[in-house]
């Protein structure tokens, strides 16, 4: 082998693949995910096979030379504790295979375990999926993972007899005569032709152990005909679901449960908690690191000091990592603090333009909690405000590994909660500076994003200070929390100048006309009153009925210049880009209380 070398083709055969998954030399954490394909797409596998198409290869990656076995996979006994090849590419076809050709149990998309079974006409070598209606025909091998089972226990010969008796008695009953000798011998070589699918030809393209992550991610690109990419993600659920599977258990049901509003469960409208989440808070909260890449070389027995890998430090590193975890998936900590998402006004997962802003603000929240062992009060005054300074600042977009790269290098001289509060409170004040709310913020206002975060930060203000929506009584939070339901918003975001207005002073582009400082909330049935209007006309009606009093107050209340419906409309835009800042800064004064 030459030192370029990274990989060899092996031939392989399906059963020889299928057994080193079962007794565990190969690591295959597809049967402990949930399983994407849907069962008819396992029998068009098999059909493909019966026909000799070829099926692709499947790309191993040996395990590192100095592991020992100290692990395992799934809860059979095996030879292998751990494995010496993990499945890169190729893990939903093994899964498929085993399911059917060995009866091997999988988990559906909610979590759910499921068999898969797909039936075979051995008069007219069909595959079929499994019903009522296959298993009750004597024409049918009802599920041909029985067919391999009685292979395995070396009675095919009995099994044929049952079938060729069974098929008979079917046709005796409905008056029809029994099977030929031609059509007994066509059974069986059929039958045979099913076992032979065990010596189908599915070649291994071998990564060895010293080929790094990112040169295995290339050679799956390179290689991968559909252009899939793997990422960083494939690596970590790959190694957690071969070499720690409780962890993995505790992802997949955390995430599982989070989806679901039921009682006693992490369900949120923050975030919909995918894996990725879950294992950036562990390495955050265990190790210090953003970086995902650093996740897979820890849980691999990478020191990322040294640079070397072996077993002592893989186990040290999948005992932090659990640790990490254990805390993260506490669901008293998750609620704690996804409600401080709601004190910093963010009130769901519709105002919150980056999840890594949810993923490492509770990364911070559980080092306070944890290591520095701040108090719940604490907690509630420090974390709130570094929500609210970090989404609406963009601190969490862009580069956002390497930003908390540095954070956490920031706080490895930290060594007492009083230092680790002066630490974000000094991260906070360094952003939120009356340059950035007299300049800064006003000039990032100057935008038609419908999603920007100047946006979503001036609502989350008027959440925190509790203002009432424009020419209302009702406080904006009452509409925006979540629990109602229907096919029609009882709150709408409305052109304080209405587009069509615009459009007949010349302001043609949908830029100018819908610039955030052009919108606010309103009720549904206010905002059909005003429709079109002019400002000048609905102002005026509204003026009236309010009376003068309430309606000073309502234009103050939501950052509207008082006679503003005589401004030219640039002036307008102008005016309350100043005003809408000043909220957001009155809103982080009160956090600040």
């Amino acid at each position: 082998m030459s030192s370029a070398e990274l990989f060899k083709n092996i031939p392989t055969k399906v059963n020889e693949l299928l057994i080193n998954v079962e007794n565990g030399r190969i690591g295959l954490p597809d049967l402990q995910r949930p399983f994407e394909w849907n069962d008819s797409k396992v029998r068009d596998l098999l059909d493909s096979m019966m026909k000799g198409y070829p099926i692709g290869f499947i790309m191993l990656w040996s395990s590192p030379d100095k592991y020992e076995n100290v692990g395992y996979i799934g809860e059979n006994d095996k030879t292998y504790d751990a494995p010496e090849d993990l499945v890169i590419d190729g893990q939903q076809r093994l899964t498929a295979l085993l399911a059917a050709m060995h009866g091997v149990i999988v988990r559906d998309k909610k979590y759910k375990e499921r068999r898969i079974r797909i039936s075979y006409n051995p008069i007219s070598k069909e595959f079929a999926v499994w019903s009522q209606a296959y298993e009750k025909s004597p024409e049918w091998i009802s599920a041909i993972s029985d067919v391999f089972m009685a292979d395995r226990g070396h009675k095919i010969p009995e099994f044929r007899r049952a079938f060729v008796a069974a098929y008979n008695e079917g046709r005796t009953k409905n008056n029809l005569p029994e099977l030929s000798s031609e059509e007994e011998y066509q059974i069986e070589q059929n039958i045979n032709d099913l076992l032979n699918l065990k010596e189908y030809a599915l070649p291994e393209i071998k990564i060895f152990d010293n080929a790094s992550e990112e040169d295995v991610a290339d050679i799956f690109v390179r290689v991968n005909s559909g252009g899939k990419k793997l990422n960083e993600t494939n690596f970590i659920e790959t190694l957690l679901a071969v070499y720690d599977n409780d962890a993995y258990e505790k992802i997949e049901t955390f995430c599982s449960d989070s989806r679901i509003p039921t009682k006693n469960t992490s369900y949120n409208n923050i975030l919909e908690v995918d894996p990725v989440h879950l294992i950036r808070v562990a390495v955050g909260v265990g190790f210090r690191r953003a970086r995902l890449r650093y996740a897979y070389m820890l849980l691999r027995g990478k020191d990322l000091r040294t640079g070397e890998t072996n077993q002592e430090t893989r186990a040290e590193n999948l005992r932090i990592f659990r640790d990490a975890l254990e805390k993260a998936t506490k669901l008293n900590d998750w609620h704690a603090f996804l409600n401080m998402f709601a004190r910093a006004g963010y009130l769901n997962k519709s105002f919150i333009a980056s999840s890594n802003a949810v993923v490492f603000g509770y990364v911070l929240y559980l080092i306070g909690k944890y290591d520095y062992d701040l108090s719940s009060s604490e907690l509630q005054h420090i974390i709130p405000r570094w929500i609210f300074m970090s989404t609406i600042t963009s601190f969490y977009s862009g580069s956002t590994e390497s930003e908390v790269e540095k954070q956490f290098a920031d706080m490895r001289n930290i060594n007492t909660k009083e230092e680790y509060i002066t630490y974000l409170d000094g991260g906070i004040t360094s952003a939120m500076t009356e340059d950035f709310f007299n300049i800064t913020l006003p000039q990032r206002m100057t935008t038609s994003a419908a999603t920007s975060p100047e946006w979503y930060g001036y609502i989350a203000a008027i959440n925190v200070l509790g203002k009432p929506m424009f020419l209302s009584t009702v406080p904006v939070a009452n509409h925006l929390i979540p629990g109602a339901s229907g096919t029609k918003n009882s709150i709408d975001k409305h052109h304080i100048f209405p587009k069509k207005y615009l459009e007949r002073l010349g302001y043609d582009s949908n830029r100018d006309r819908n610039q955030i400082a052009n919108f606010t909330y309103i009720d549904y049935q206010t905002n059909i009153e005003i429709s079109d209007d002019p400002p000048a006309d609905y102002v005026k009606k509204y003026r009236q009925r309010l009376g003068e009093k309430r309606y000073k107050e309502t234009c103050f209340e939501n950052a509207l210049p008082l006679n503003f419906e005589t401004m030219g409309y640039k002036e307008f835009l102008d005016r309350r880009r100043i005003l809408m800042a000043q909220k957001v800064r009155e809103a982080y004064i009160e956090l600040s209380k």
